[in-house]
This record gives structure tokens, C-alpha cells and sequence, in this order.
């Protein structure tokens, strides 16, 4: 397997740990992003991490059902939220899914980008619902550096659609992954 398929396994597997923590009384809890509950968060992080990472691999639209689904209402959720990584992960094993362009409705990008995109999703919105529910979110060192470069690239693009906030200040010494925290807007947490 390729190195972002390595970093996308690191991330998948640190989500699905952080997501088997959360009680059902936290999900009606205030989440760190604006405005969204932490069962808002997690239907987010489950949708475009999870279902998501698969259909782009395999080229297909998320299913209107799929977008509009309550997944944390499934009291087993995050067991189902476990078993369709493993799914995601499975359709990105495939020497196919790293081919060519995926379409993003109008417009399109070389599927190892969008790959790189989808390492962001999981370990940004992984260390979210982390950070909203007490826990921490842990990623191996050189998936932090690849996290990094990714959101460097990305991160005017994202604050354009307000994806991220304003960067924050890191400190001086800080490792890779508080930097990328930062530089999306997240306030990292000691």
C-alpha cells in the first residue's frame, strides 16, 4: 500500500477509538466547531470520513439517504462507524481508486489528492469530536508531517468556504500535528 493509504488507516483507526468513548448524554453536548452538537459533529465525521472515503475511492455519489441519516441514532453507531471504514479503507486498497480524477461536481482533482483531503477529514474532525468529548486524538509522527502539508495547501481554500477559521497561534516548539490544529483554526488543547 501507498504512504496515504498508511496515514488514512492511522487516522481511520484513531477516529473509530475516540468515537467508541462517546456516551449517548454527550451527544447532545456543545461541540468545539460553532454552532454544531457533538451528534452533529459525529454524523459529519461518519458521513464524509466513513461513507464518504468510500465513495470517492469507488466514484460514486453519497445517496440522498445516506446525506440526510441520523447515524448516531443507531445505538451500535459507532460499531457501524468502525465496520464502514473498514469498507472505505477496503475500496482504497484497489490500485484503481488511486487513478485518474474524482469529480467534485464541476470540478475535479487526481484521486491521490482528494485521498490527502479525506487524511484531513478524518484526523481534524477525529481530534474535534476528541477534544469535544474529553479525550485526546493521537496520530503517528509522520502522519502529523503529511497532515501538515496538507492543510498548508488547503487551508486558504477551506477558510474561503469556511472550512477553517483564522490560524492561531501555536507555540514556537510545537509538534507538526498542534501546527496543522492551528493553522485550520483549531485552538489546540494541552
Amino acid at each position: 500500500m501507498n504512504e496515504i493509504h498508511a496515514h488514512l488507516t492511522a487516522c481511520a483507526a484513531e477516529a473509530a477509538r475516540v468515537t467508541r468513548g462517546i456516551t449517548p448524554q454527550q451527544l447532545a453536548a456543545p461541540s468545539v466547531c460553532t454552532d454544531w452538537t457533538v451528534r452533529e459533529l459525529a454524523n459529519h465525521l461518519v458521513l464524509y470520513s466513513a461513507h464518504g472515503l468510500e465513495h470517492r475511492a469507488l466514484r460514486t455519489p453519497l445517496p440522498e439517504e445516506t446525506v440526510q441519516r441520523d447515524f448516531t441514532a443507531d445505538t451500535d453507531w459507532a460499531e457501524r462507524y468502525a465496520a464502514q471504514l473498514d469498507r472505505a479503507l477496503a475500496a482504497w486498497e484497489k490500485p484503481e481508486a488511486w487513478e485518474g480524477e474524482v469529480d467534485l461536481g464541476g470540478s475535479s482533482l487526481p484521486a491521490p489528492e482528494i485521498a490527502s483531503m479525506l487524511v484531513k477529514e478524518l484526523a481534524l474532525h477525529g481530534w474535534d469530536l476528541a477534544a469535544s468529548t474529553g479525550r485526546t486524538f493521537e496520530i503517528p509522527a509522520d502522519t502529523a508531517v503529511f497532515l501538515l502539508d496538507v492543510v498548508d495547501r488547503y487551508a486558504e481554500m477551506f477558510r474561503r468556504y469556511d472550512g477553517f477559521a483564522e490560524p492561531v497561534a501555536a507555540p514556537g516548539d510545537a509538534d507538526p500535528f498542534t501546527r496543522a490544529l492551528a493553522l485550520s483554526g483549531r485552538t489546540p488543547r494541552p
